[in-house]
């Protein structure tokens, strides 16, 4: 049962410092994407959405509702925002991302990478496909909502 890896690139017209809010801002998270709502359960150490505050966002999987919780790592502002999920996705351990912006001439890269270790034997592959999916189309909405904005 190896790490399991999930990566999703995207383009946006959106400066990197617009792009950087909206992923700041969890409130925003049901606006453009998949996330079905948001709710703060911890304020960071030094800031309201900073690092260390706890989020839950609640979503539809084919599996059901998934609420996961999910801790802010790390944050370089306009440039990067790093997360785990500490509960919440089912057969699903040590899930770790990491949203990079690389500021263009036109705009935004924005590269999102996951990893996580699956915790049922033979459900790495499942459990990829179901968050890559997820994954992509949070980064499709972002780079869309950021550009239309």
């Amino acid at each position: 049962m190896g790490r399991q890896l999930i990566y999703h690139e995207a383009r946006t017209s959106a400066a990197p410092a617009a792009v950087y809010e909206l992923l700041r801002d969890g409130a925003s998270w049901p606006t453009w994407s998949p996330v079905g709502s948001f709710e703060l359960e911890r304020p960071g150490d030094e800031e309201k959405e900073g690092v260390g505050a706890i989020r839950v966002f609640r979503s539809d999987f084919p599996t059901g509702e998934v609420a996961s919780r999910v801790q802010i790592a790390e944050l370089v502002p306009d440039r990067r925002l790093g997360y785990r999920t500490l509960s919440g996705l089912p057969a699903v351990r040590d899930y770790r991302g990491e949203i990079e912006l690389e500021a263009t001439d036109d705009g935004t890269v924005i590269r999102w990478r996951c990893s996580f270790l699956p915790t049922v034997p033979w459900t790495g592959r499942l459990a990829r496909r179901l968050l890559g999916n997820f994954v992509e189309k949070c980064i499709k909405g972002l780079s869309e909502y950021a550009a239309a904005r």
